[in-house]
């Protein structure tokens, strides 16, 4: 599946939409992807995460014990991808405002790939490779469904996009003129 391919699912199921949005990362964009129009599609969610495993499968050498996925973004794609690779899905989620894996153990040594959907800064993989670390896993990679930064995002690790896709994105201190002047809306605010 290419990048075209993937943007005409999210085209499909209405989630490409146009404004001004603030980002989970604070940044401003005047496109946003509203995954979750994609993932109450049961049957577009298993074709992309059917193929983002099929990417992981040829990029990942080895034996993978787990797929994680950082909360709330996360859990859909990862849990569905980990079904296509055969192996648990399993979540990380915040408390105290960093990352924990609080529902599950994991054997130290562990290898693992963070699936997330869709990355901006990288931070949610970062944060999840942090904690995983500490609790002694192996990270090989981290996956995701569509790289806003068209791979210029550092992870720490391999990162796998079933889309790479260029995004704009600006601190809200340095807009150009025709994004500042558009009322920016923050998803999740209201039906977006």
């Amino acid at each position: 599946m290419n990048t075209d391919e993937v943007l005409g699912i999210f085209r499909e199921a209405g989630a490409v939409l146009e404004g001004h949005f603030i980002l989970t990362s604070g940044l401003r964009s005047p496109v946003f992807l509203q995954k979750a129009r994609v993932f109450m599609h049961a049957d577009k969610t298993e074709r992309l995460c059917r193929a983002l495993a099929e990417k992981i499968r040829k990029a990942v050498p080895g034996k993978i014990d787990y797929v994680v996925g950082p909360a709330i973004g996360g859990l859909i794609p990862a849990y569905e991808t980990s079904r296509h690779l055969r192996v648990p899905a399993i979540w990380v989620e915040r408390e105290g405002g960093e990352f924990r894996l609080r529902r599950f153990e994991i054997a130290p040594g562990s290898r693992v790939v963070i699936v997330e959907d869709i990355v901006t800064t990288g931070l949610s993989i970062r944060e999840t490779i942090d904690c995983l670390r500490e609790l002694g896993a192996q990270v090989v990679a981290a996956a995701c469904i569509i790289d806003r930064s068209a791979g210029k995002t550092d992870v720490g690790v391999p990162l796998i996009a079933l889309a790479e896709y260029e995004v704009p994105a600006y601190p809200a201190d340095r807009l150009p003129p025709e994004l500042a002047a558009i009322p920016a809306i923050k998803p999740g605010s209201r039906n977006i």
